[in-house]
């Protein structure tokens, strides 16, 4: 019973360090925050490989996003209410949950990842150390571009899997379940919200964030070779996934 205890106590302490770490981290990237513009290169290449690179990968997500979300919206309606009020059920369910959380979640697994690895071998290999040696703080050169560049892309990324999901979305409506394109739009523009859309933005960035933030933390951290930078990839994308979900539920608790 007293080693369970220790065990217990050993991961809670190690927890609030952890978290204390990467509260310690996201203050050091808003502190530097004023020197995003002179390492705007470095800015712009990370927003290429978020964003642009990410492209192919989140349009295939948001074409079957969209047409699974037509054929269950179909099947709720059925019995219930016309299919007239299938684009209205589609269109809501893509902006406000779908498209920002899988999005964020496809991300998280490419790019979340990606900067763990990265920065994780970097650690091992003694470049980060090589960097502070030069003057260089790795957190304004490494963290910060990765960080805004998350920030920055993950909006744009969420709009346009919107755009694809709805358009999936009508084309099984219409193709499969008789919906012209003059009923799906319209139930779409007579119940869209601002609001929503806004909504949608603010997962976005927050989950960007998040994301990015907690490879940087991790791997800040690695250590062990390549069995090390290994294991904070996996790490990276587990608990990046695990708190898109909860801090998606905390947005929805907190603003409606």
């Amino acid at each position: 019973m007293t080693i369970l205890f220790q065990k217990i106590g050993s991961k809670t302490l190690n927890f609030i360090q952890e978290v204390g770490q990467f509260g310690k981290l996201f203050g050091t990237i808003i502190r530097f925050t004023p020197d995003l513009f002179k390492k705007r290169n470095l800015l712009f290449y990370q927003m290429e490989h978020i964003g642009v690179n990410s492209l192919p990968l989140v349009i295939i997500i948001a074409i079957f996003t969209g047409a699974v979300a037509a054929w269950q919206a179909a099947y709720q309606l059925k019995g219930i209410a016309p299919l007239s009020f299938l684009g209205t059920a589609t269109s809501r369910a893509i902006i406000t949950e779908l498209g920002p959380v899988l999005t964020a979640i496809v991300i998280a697994g490419r790019v979340g990842a990606s900067i763990a690895a990265e920065i994780g071998s970097m650690k091992v290999t003694e470049q980060i150390d090589a960097l502070e040696v030069m003057g260089i703080s790795p957190v304004m050169y490494l963290a910060m571009p990765r960080f805004y560049a998350a920030v920055f892309m993950m909006p744009v990324l969420v709009v346009i899997a919107n755009v694809i999901a709805v358009a999936g979305a009508f084309v099984i409506s219409n193709y499969f379940l008789g919906v012209s394109f003059d009923v799906f739009f319209d139930s779409v523009k007579r119940f869209f919200y601002i609001g929503d859309f806004l909504f949608g933005m603010l997962k976005g960035i927050a989950f960007g964030g998040v994301t990015s933030l907690l490879g940087c933390h991790i791997g800040f951290l690695t250590e062990g070779g390549a069995e090390g930078v290994g294991q904070s990839t996996i790490r990276s994308f587990v608990i990046s996934s695990a708190l898109i979900l909860i801090l998606d539920y905390l947005l929805w608790t907190l603003i409606f």
